[in-house]
């Protein structure tokens, strides 16, 4: 499980526009993380719309946004394209960096247990650090850190 002041994981994943981004590739720049579950479902949708909304304080200060979920790239464009969100998705199929962020888990639904991601987002300072981790956030919480962090 990663903690606040500890660096970041570095991660390197396919985006929707099938592009390879580097966490490393972002220093000098705030960033926000944040994992959900699957593209175009009820919390994933207020989530990323919310995130959307405030994108323009966000861009203003530099600041950039990732979303990631274990849906492939084919999927998370029609997911952007759809709801026209500004920043970029990145595909995780394989779930290794929410595993390395601490965003995959046990989950239980309809009496039944199986594994997945935990909707969660995590600051980095443009320096590459932790400065904020949430795990088992709301949908609308993530947008409200981003704000917040500003």
């Amino acid at each position: 499980m990663v903690e606040i002041g500890s660096p970041a994981p570095e991660f390197e994943l396919l985006s929707d526009a099938e592009e390879t981004v580097r966490l490393s590739s972002l220093r000098g720049h705030k960033v926000v993380i944040y994992f959900y579950p699957k593209a175009d479902t009820p919390g994933c949708t207020k989530q990323a719309c919310a995130l959307r909304d405030a994108y323009p304080q966000i861009e203003e200060k530099d600041a950039q946004v990732i979303g990631i979920s274990p849906d492939l790239p084919k999927k998370l464009v029609k997911f952007r394209e759809k709801y026209n969100l500004p920043f970029v998705l990145l595909s995780d199929p394989d779930h290794a960096v929410a595993e390395a962020y601490g965003a995959w888990g046990e989950k239980k639904m309809y009496g039944k247990t199986y594994y997945g991601i935990t909707r969660s987002h995590f600051a980095i300072d443009e320096e590459g650090v932790l400065t904020e981790v949430g795990i088992k956030v709301k949908p609308l919480s993530t947008a409200d850190l981003a704000i917040k962090l500003l």
